[in-house]
């Protein structure tokens, strides 16, 4: 990849991330903050790293307002993690489609994501890695979550989808 941004000390390439994709828990206190409310908060979260991608944060089913969250018709199936299904979000009367995200049928190196819910950060208030504001990955199709320690240039703005 052209224009690979070399990483400074304690910083994390994308380029440097494996591929096919590999999951990890992260000791990081993970919050979502939707329509004002606390929607998902966790020390107990789990990442996924993939070149060129930011890394996607996953939080358990018990450290999610579920009572927010209404199944989306929309599934599809990603070729490392398995088969996913779509979450809307309705706080307040106000919805948020296709905002979360779950592995329903994981694959056998995704299964502890079986029950664990990703976040877009984009539609939300905010979204914290730590005590950090994360940054959006670009497009509406992926759920990365940029922070200071992540340099790319990142897959999901536009011209990126061959990559």
């Amino acid at each position: 990849m052209k224009n690979k941004i070399p990483p400074k000390p304690g910083q994390e390439s994308v380029w440097d991330y494996p591929r096919p994709a590999i999951l990890e828990d992260t000791p990081q206190h993970l919050k979502v903050i939707c329509h004002g409310r606390v929607l998902a908060e966790t020390n107990r979260g789990k990442r996924v790293l993939e070149t060129s991608h930011p890394p996607t944060y996953y939080f358990p089913s018990a450290d999610v307002q579920l009572t927010y969250l209404s199944p989306n018709p929309r599934q599809g199936v990603c070729e490392w993690k398995g088969r996913y299904e779509y979450y809307d979000i309705c706080i307040n009367h106000q919805v948020i489609h296709q905002g979360a995200w779950r592995y329903y049928q994981p694959t056998p190196c995704f299964r502890e994501i079986e029950h664990y819910y990703g976040f877009f950060a984009s539609p939300m208030d905010a979204c914290y890695v730590g005590d950090e504001l994360v940054n959006a990955q670009a497009g509406d199709f992926y759920g990365g979550w940029i922070t200071a320690n992540i340099v790319g240039p990142f897959k999901g703005g536009a011209g990126t989808w061959g990559w």
